[in-house]
């Protein structure tokens, strides 16, 4: 069984988020979209240079009214520690969340039980609670920020206009579909 559609399951985590210790659950996330970005661990190879691109386009995913969520199964403790020895960490404005027991990992079906680890997986979630968007990648593939956001901003159009939506390599402003019976076998 997808996750897509279904609700995040209830939670509790504390994440590192400017300079504080800050309570995350699954109430925080309703009423904004929301991105679940899974890595495998803090003060590895791959996982800064996915966080530290999410950093350079934090303020666009701001902008939308989207919040970052970056998770590992490492503390909070953990986090704050990479962030203040991690040049690129340094530049994370987004939290940061412990998931030492990997709840969330296991939630979200990204946990690698044999080493305590996660995939890196990407979830997007609605206003509602309810995931949109998942892509998982073997962890020895990083993730492209500017992709994420194109396809936050194509859930977001879907969700703002139903009856359309939108085609491959779709950008904002582009053009879409409204699916119907005079579409059929014509694209």
């Amino acid at each position: 069984m997808s996750l897509i559609n279904t609700e995040v399951k209830p939670f509790k985590a504390t994440a590192y988020h400017n300079g504080k210790f800050v309570p995350v659950n699954n109430e925080s996330l309703l009423g904004k979209w929301s991105v679940f970005v899974f890595y495998p661990a803090d003060f590895t190879f791959v996982c800064p240079t996915e966080l530290g691109d999410l950093a350079d386009h934090y303020a666009e995913f701001k902008k939308l009214g989207v919040e970052i969520y970056g998770i590992s199964t490492d503390t909070h403790f953990a986090h704050k520690a990479w962030h203040d020895t991690s040049d690129t960490i340094a530049k994370v404005q987004y939290p940061l969340v412990g998931d030492p027991t990997a709840t969330l990992a296991r939630n979200f079906e990204v946990l690698i039980e044999e080493e305590g680890l996660a995939y890196r997986g990407t979830f997007v979630i609605n206003p509602e609670g309810k995931i949109k968007i998942i892509e998982v990648h073997d962890n020895g593939i990083g993730r492209d920020a500017s992709e994420l956001l194109r396809k936050v901003k194509a859930a977001q159009y879907v969700a703002a206009h139903p009856g359309e939506v939108c085609p491959a390599k779709w950008t904002e402003g582009a053009e879409t579909l409204k699916p119907s019976l005079d579409l059929v076998g014509k694209i």
